[in-house]
């Protein structure tokens, strides 16, 4: 068996070739050689430089929280590994195989908003802009390296445990570009912070991001709500409290970094049997017929499932493939954030204050033309 060092070796030279060729597209873009479209709305982008979870979703959301009574608001997402192509605008009928997964579970969520998936995000807000009732405020999912958009903001989201400026490029780590391109960020979220951290440790992060005078620093911590049931009407209610030492819990992930999940799980019980899945799974029959298995193994006399808030949505879009004994039993946990330091308020206003004076230049921009 090949050791990870010598693995990670002999992919070096390939994250050399990745970065000299994604090192060029960016600067045709700087250089104005590829073009980069700007809109007549406020366009705020919440991205990553690195693959993988960094919590975009509720980021996302809290945004979504933030400006859905004052603004009309559209959330755009490629939709990753939809079965649907080109722009489609969720709807009643959507499922998350024709939306992706995170699209649809923010369009349950927040059904009086727009939601929309495009891969080509010019197109998708043009869609956007040319319906009878369009957005005022777009946010863009997952979209930072997409620079045919120049979003009027950035936030870029960094994992605590992994900074991108101890990251490599693809695919020796999991950069998708070099640690220079944080430069084209408005702000900064550090997520998926411990509580514990010391001061000092804070002070540190933003000294080795080497941000400008313009960029703002942020920190935030996963919050974990209280259990629902994925198919409500035919669970019982169950909270987190009623898990006693003794019963079992069979988790379910299929997402990119599952140890938060399984860590939060333990607080209640030290029988967690996971089942861990790639991010982004869509389940099929075989997979059901597994976690049937599985859960009818465990002998507990308390036992139940406890999935992912992004599993769940992909779970309901297969409703009648899934047993009666599972949906009674089957669970998520929904997931928000909290800011560390720099509170939540002055978040909300250099949001605000951002749209304001987008809204108001914009304004003058369509008077002086």
């Amino acid at each position: 068996m090949m050791h990870a060092g010598k693995l990670n070796y002999l992919l070096s030279p390939f994250s050399l070739l990745y970065g000299i060729g994604i090192g060029l597209r960016n600067k045709f873009f700087d250089w104005g050689i590829l073009p980069s479209e700007q809109f007549p709305v406020p366009v705020i982008c919440v991205g990553n430089l690195a693959v993988g979870g960094t919590g975009k979703t509720p980021h996302t959301e809290f945004l979504i929280r933030l400006l859905r009574k004052k603004y009309r608001i559209a959330v755009l997402s490629r939709g990753y590994k939809r079965k649907s192509k080109g722009f489609l605008l969720a709807g009643p009928q959507s499922t998350s195989y024709d939306i992706g997964d995170e699209p649809y579970q923010i369009y349950t969520k927040y059904p009086d908003i727009l939601v929309a998936v495009d891969a080509d995000r010019r197109n998708g807000i043009r869609n956007l802009l040319a319906l009878s009732n369009p957005p005022s405020v777009i946010l863009l999912d997952d979209a930072f390296q997409h620079r045919y958009v120049t979003p009027s903001f950035s936030i870029v989201l960094t994992e605590y445990s992994r900074p991108f400026y101890l990251d490599k490029l693809l695919p020796f780590g999991r950069l998708r570009e070099g640690k220079s391109g944080i430069h084209r960020s408005d702000a900064v979220v550090v997520t998926k912070c411990c509580k514990d951290i010391k001061p000092i440790e804070y002070r540190i992060i933003e000294k080795n991001m080497y941000l400008t005078a313009h960029q703002i620093v942020f920190f935030t911590s996963v919050v974990y709500g209280e259990m629902k049931p994925v198919f409500p009407g035919e669970a019982e209610p169950w909270s987190l409290l009623d898990i006693r030492a003794n019963d079992s819990v069979l988790l379910i992930a299929g997402i990119a970094s599952p140890d938060g999940f399984i860590k939060e799980m333990k607080k209640y019980t030290s029988n967690v049997v996971p089942l861990i899945y790639a991010d982004h799974h869509f389940f099929d029959k075989q997979d059901i017929t597994h976690i049937e298995k599985t859960f009818d193994e465990i002998t507990s006399l308390g036992k139940v499932i406890i999935v992912t808030e992004k599993d769940a949505a992909r779970f309901r879009s297969m409703y009648e493939d899934i047993p009666e004994t599972i949906r009674r039993s089957i669970y998520y946990l929904p997931i928000t954030i909290d800011f560390c330091t720099r509170s939540k308020q002055e978040f909300e206003e250099m949001i605000n204050r951002h749209i304001i004076s987008f809204q108001r230049e914009n304004s003058l921009k369509i008077k002086n033309e």
